[in-house]
């Protein structure tokens, strides 16, 4: 297990191998840093039933702005879309984790060695600077389909986002948000590349039936989600 690792306070992102200055991703100074060793006397993982299938993992108490995980238990094997950002080794086996996007990587490297998973991520988003301390078995380029989960590349809010397709839900983390009750596209990226990563969402989806839409911080009805998607999020970059 690595000896040095940081888990952030305010955004979950774990530094992996170095005490940086400030959180490569969210800025935070060093003492909203716990080790991970800190993190995990302080912090858990709960899991929150989504389906039969599907389940939710979130670090309790949360970790600031930290995004949910999900676990699908497919008839071939357990795999996590996202990694919970706090280490917990009560955690049951999974054997595949692989990622929407760079952003919340996560404790993925301490899960890999735990479980021996397997951690994939779309290839366009593997080599940013977020990404060097992370190890990556199985980069894609392609959409696939693997023990009834489906890929598909959209980019847009980064170069590599992936949505993921199956067992009833559709798994978009923060491609959308929520502000208040209106959505809107993560305003974090390029507002020309999300839009139409939105609208090749959209053909994606066409015709397909989910109950469930498993987002950043939300799950919700998938025709209740698909009403206000079809309309049109907004895109207000900051």
């Amino acid at each position: 297990m690595v000896a040095e690792q940081y888990v952030c306070t305010v955004c979950g992102f774990n530094m992996v191998g170095y005490h940086p200055a400030h959180c490569p991703f969210c800025g935070a100074p060093p003492e909203k840093f716990l080790t991970w060793q800190e993190c995990a006397a302080r912090h858990h993982v709960e899991g929150t039933r989504v389906t039969d299938r599907v389940t939710r993992l979130n670090s309790v108490p949360r970790l600031g702005f930290e995004h949910a995980a999900y676990r699908i238990e497919t008839p071939g094997k357990t795999w996590w879309i996202d990694c919970p950002s706090c280490f917990d080794r009560r955690l049951q086996v999974a054997e595949s984790i692989t990622f929407t996007h760079h952003h919340f990587l996560g404790a993925s490297n301490q899960y890999r060695e735990l479980f021996g998973a397997q951690v994939r991520i779309h290839h366009l988003d593997s080599g940013h600077e977020l990404c060097s301390a992370f190890t990556f078995d199985q980069p894609f380029e392609a959409d696939f389909t693997a023990d009834g989960l489906e890929a598909h590349h959209i980019g847009g809010h980064t170069p590599g986002f992936t949505a993921y397709l199956g067992f009833d839900c559709l798994f978009i983390c923060d491609y959308v948000l929520f502000r208040g009750e209106q959505m809107i596209y993560n305003p974090f990226g390029p507002a020309g590349d999300t839009l139409a990563g939105g609208e090749r969402l959209k053909k994606i989806l066409h015709g397909r039936q989910f109950t469930h839409v498993c987002g950043v911080n939300y799950v919700m009805d998938y025709g209740d989600w698909l009403e206000q998607f079809n309309h049109g999020p907004t895109y207000a970059g900051y």
